[in-house]
């Protein structure tokens, strides 16, 4: 008596790679910055605790930190 296997072929790298699991690391992340005209700001945001709207010299400080976390990238909205 044969039973069928029913798992995906992994003979393709596309295949094993559809199928492994996933691991989030902190070089997958993208940080995101609110930015806003002016100087020296930083305002809070109400609905996002922790999160501030920045103005451009507020924003370089900030990015610095955010580097130093090993986040590779961040997204601006402004």
């Amino acid at each position: 008596m044969t039973f069928a296997r029913l798992r995906r072929l992994r003979s393709s790298s596309v295949l094993r790679d559809m199928v492994r699991e996933h691991h989030l690391q902190v070089n997958d992340l993208i940080y995101p910055m609110f930015v806003i005209y002016g100087h020296n700001i930083k305002n809070p945001i109400s609905s996002m605790p922790g999160v501030y709207q920045l103005s451009v010299d507020r924003l370089l400080q900030e990015v610095s930190q955010v580097v130093d976390l090993g986040i590779p990238a961040v997204i601006l909205f402004g």
